[in-house]
This record gives structure tokens, sequence and C-alpha cells, in this order.
């Protein structure tokens, strides 16, 4: 289970995977030169990640799977509000990667949180927020600002074997209009796997069982 930027494995508290043997990866710190091969590599080695497991990420979690994938022969690879290749990134990364994104600015950011959520994910929940605050201020703030760059960065063009994919039509991070060959979730937006868990788990249930 591999989170979104900013996020821990709280982001799946609302994910049913009951009765199976569920490993929560934790972000660990970058080296300045990582890209996300380099990164998805120090994961597999790290939770010794072996073929025919099963990755499930959201967001960054995603395309970090995807990656994973690429190296070692995984069963199925799920996405969830993520990206599948650069094609489906938002024109914007095109334009952000030549913006430098500084660690002062990072922290600074982190310290303006509550208005960051709002501005980037919209309305929510207090319950949500609040978890989402935690989640942000527990994340190091050298880990997002390579994060960032990396994320940028990526000009992944290869689709792995057995990639299933479901997305919002809401989702303001990475519009669906660029999304080929997902499961589409009507109104969903980026945080969806917080207020579109059943629906995510009906779906999540279906592909587990194939």
């Amino acid at each position: 289970m591999l989170p979104g930027l900013g996020a821990d494995y709280r982001i799946y508290q609302n994910i049913d995977l009951q009765g199976y043997d569920v490993v929560n990866v934790e972000w660990m710190e970058p080296e300045k030169l990582d890209t996300l091969s380099t990164y998805a590599q120090k994961l597999i080695d790290k939770y010794h990640i072996r073929p025919h497991s099963i990755l499930i990420g959201n967001s960054l979690g995603g395309m970090l799977s995807i990656e994973i994938a690429k190296k070692v022969e995984i069963d199925k690879v799920i996405l969830i509000s993520s990206i599948k290749t650069f094609h489906e990134a938002p024109w914007g990364f095109t334009l952000y990667r030549y913006i430098p994104l500084s660690y002062k600015i990072i922290k600074k950011l982190i310290g303006s949180v509550r208005y960051i959520i709002k501005l980037i994910f919209g309305d929510m929940s207090q319950e949500n927020q609040e978890l989402f605050i935690s989640m942000l201020q527990n994340t190091s703030p050298t880990f997002i600002q390579w994060a960032n760059k990396a994320v940028l960065k990526w000009d992944n063009q290869i689709i792995p074997k057995n990639v299933y994919h479901v997305h919002g039509d809401k989702d303001h991070i990475f519009p669906y209009s660029k999304i080929k060959n997902a499961t589409i979730i009507k109104d969903g937006s980026h945080i969806m796997i917080f207020d579109r868990a059943k629906e995510i788990n009906t779906w999540l249930k279906g592909i587990l069982s194939t």
C-alpha cells in the first residue's frame, strides 16, 4: 500500500482489505539525485517486494507502483486517483518543472496547511481535514520538495501488465479528461479514497477476486 504525497498509511483507513496481508509503505528520505525509478528500487529492496505481489497506490503512490511493476513482475497494480504515464499528466506539469520550489517555501506552505488543503482538495469534513493536516505535518519537507521535482520530471511511457485504475471525474490534480482506460467514479475528487470509499471497495473487491 503506497500513499500519496504528504500522506501516510492513514489515507487507506476506509479501504477494506480484510483477509489480506497488508504492508504499509512509509516514505523514506530520498537522495538528491533520486528519480521515481531509483526510489522505486529502494522501496523494492526495503520492503522485499517480490513477484506476484499486489500493489495499491494512491496518487504519487500509484506512479511509484508503476515504476515498481516495471522492475518486478507484479500480479496486480491498482491505482487510485493517479496516472499511468506522463501522457495523463496535466499540461501544467511542463510549466511547473521550471519553477524552483525551495525548502523554505515548502516549510512555509506546510505552515499554511489549512489553506493549501482547501485550495487543492476543496471542501471536506472537519474530521478528514484534521487527518490531512496531521499527515502533511508529519511528512518531511525534504521528501515533499524531492517528490514534487521527481513527479514533474516523470516521463514514463510504459504501462506494465495487469494495471487497474479508478479515477474521479472531479479530480483537479489529475483531470480525468486525460485519463485512459480507467473506471470513472462520477463526482469523485482527488480525495475520493475517503468520501467514495464504498464505491472503491466494491470495485476493488471485483479486481482482487479475479
